[in-house]
């Protein structure tokens, strides 16, 4: 799978691309990153890339020209043709989760958009296909909200993890009902007077299995009943 990454700042990327599971999976071949900057297309000997807004305000707004340009110039030399599903990261767009990490997951590409400044002009709006937010809150730019985007979706490609059972036991996965995560411990068996539940260190495997079952339920239940609620309709 590959990411195309549209930002002022590819050098925040740095350890990104090069640690744990991101920098194995592009050392593997399981995913490929490009990166490319507004700024190549910015206007001046400065290379502009923003201007102040129309109607006033504060802050400056990153220019549509650029920023489409840059968009086309990723097109224009695709590998194998396969053109970025294109996605502007805003605090405006529909909220990260899961069900879209498979969507995005099943694409050859995806470039994502990373804002900054006061955003974007609304121009650009017209130029990509989806817009996603991490949450109900605003960064100062786009490229946090790539990273995560792109180490949830990258872990679900086959060959990323070492063992790829590991996904199917975790919060929001699709084998565990969409429900969170079942507590988990290792040793030591007791620490500062919190001891791991007896049931966990009894070896009977059918018995874990109904304790784990029981966990995610009730953290559910405590923490997002919303997830239960899903979970219960669509089963």
């Amino acid at each position: 799978m590959r990411f195309d990454v549209v930002t002022l700042f590819p050098e925040l990327f740095d350890s990104f691309v090069q640690l744990g599971v991101i920098g194995r999976a592009i050392k593997s071949g399981h995913v490929r990153l490009r990166f490319r900057s507004p700024r190549e297309f910015g206007l001046g000997k400065h290379n502009r890339v923003d201007d102040t807004p129309y109607g006033g305000g504060a802050g400056m707004v990153m220019r549509a020209d650029c920023i489409v340009d840059c968009l086309e110039a990723l097109d224009a030399d695709a590998p194998d043709g396969d053109l970025g599903h294109r996605v502007l990261l805003s605090p405006q767009g529909e909220r990260f989760d899961q069900r879209r990490v498979e969507t995005l997951i099943a694409r050859p590409a995806v470039t994502l958009v990373c804002g900054r400044y006061e955003g974007v002009d609304e121009r650009v709006r017209q130029f990509v296909h989806q817009e996603l937010s991490l949450g109900d809150f605003v960064m100062s730019g786009g490229e946090l909200a790539a990273m995560a985007i792109i180490d949830s979706c990258a872990r679900h490609l086959p060959g990323v993890l070492g063992n790829a059972d590991s996904l199917h036991e975790e919060s929001y996965s699709n084998h565990a009902g969409g429900l969170l995560e079942y507590p988990q411990y290792t040793r030591p068996a007791e620490f500062r007077g919190h001891v791991v539940p007896a049931v966990l260190t009894g070896g009977n495997h059918a018995a874990i299995c109904a304790w784990r079952r029981e966990q995610a339920r009730a953290r559910t239940t405590a923490r997002r009943p919303d997830l239960l609620a899903r979970s219960e309709r669509e089963s």
